[in-house]
C-alpha cells in the first residue's frame, strides 16, 4: 500500500538512496499532476508498482553479472548481444522498461500539451504536413498494437518516422533514440479509460512536454 501522507494531492514520491546501480526516479510532478488526463491512482500505481518493478529486476540481473552495473541502462540496451545469455531477456525486458517509462515521465508535464514549438514543431510540419496530420497517424499507429507495447517517434535517414515496439523492446536496441512514447500497456490507461486506448491516446497530447521533446529532439540528430 501506498505511505500514508498529510497531503496527498500534492505528495511527490520521494528520491531514495542510491545502493544499487539502477534507481526509480522520483516523479517530476505531483501524482494528481496530469489530471483529469492521466489520474493520480493511475500515475501512483504505474510509477511506484510497474516502474519499480523494472527497476528491482534489472538491479537483480546484475547482480550475477556486477560488470553490467556500470553501464548506463542505454549503453545495455544498445548492445543487447552483448549481455550474457543468462540475464539477456532480463535486461531487454526490464532495462527496456526501465529506459521506457523514465523517458514517459519526462516528456510529461501539468498543463502540458499545445502545439509544438522549436525545432521538433518545423520538423514536424515538413515530414508530416502539419501536427494534425501527424497526431492523426501516431494515434492511428499506436491503436493498432497488437497487445502490450508502445509507440514511438523517432528520427531516421533525416526524417521523423512512426514506429511501434511490443512489450518493453526500446528503439534504442535497433539504433535510434526515441524522441517522444506512449506507452499502450493497459496499466497505463485502464484505471480510467478501460478499454478505450484511443480516447487515451487523444487525451495523452494534453500532457506532453514539448520544452523536453526538442532537447530528446537533438539528442537523436547526433544518435
Amino acid at each position: 500500500m501506498d505511505a500514508p501522507t498529510s497531503s496527498p494531492k500534492t505528495e511527490q514520491h520521494p528520491k531514495e538512496k542510491n545502493t544499487v546501480p539502477f534507481e526509480l526516479p522520483p516523479l517530476p510532478y505531483a501524482y494528481n499532476g496530469l489530471e483529469p488526463h492521466i489520474d493520480e491512482a493511475t500515475m501512483k500505481l504505474h510509477h511506484d508498482k510497474h516502474h519499480a518493478t523494472y527497476v528491482n529486476n534489472l538491479n537483480g540481473a546484475v547482480e550475477k553479472h556486477p560488470e553490467l552495473g556500470t553501464k548506463s541502462v542505454d549503453d545495455l540496451l544498445k548492445d543487447l548481444n552483448a549481455i550474457p545469455e543468462d540475464v539477456r531477456g532480463v535486461v531487454r525486458n526490464n532495462g527496456g522498461g526501465h529506459s521506457n517509462h523514465t523517458m514517459f515521465w519526462e516528456i510529461m508535464k501539468p498543463n502540458g500539451g499545445g502545439a509544438p514549438t522549436g525545432a521538433i514543431a518545423d520538423q514536424i510540419k515538413a515530414d508530416f504536413g502539419d501536427f494534425e496530420t501527424f497526431k492523426k497517424t501516431f494515434n492511428e499507429t499506436t491503436a493498432k498494437q497488437f497487445g502490450s507495447g508502445w509507440g514511438w517517434l523517432i528520427f531516421k535517414g533525416g526524417k521523423l518516422t512512426i514506429v511501434t515496439t511490443p512489450n518493453q523492446d526500446s528503439p534504442i536496441s535497433t539504433g535510434s533514440y526515441p524522441i517522444l512514447g506512449n506507452d499502450v500497456w493497459e496499466h497505463a490507461y485502464y484505471l480510467n479509460y478501460q478499454n478505450r486506448r484511443p480516447d487515451y491516446l487523444a487525451a495523452w497530447w494534453n500532457t506532453v512536454n514539448w520544452e523536453e521533446v526538442n532537447k530528446r529532439f537533438e539528442k537523436a540528430k547526433k544518435y
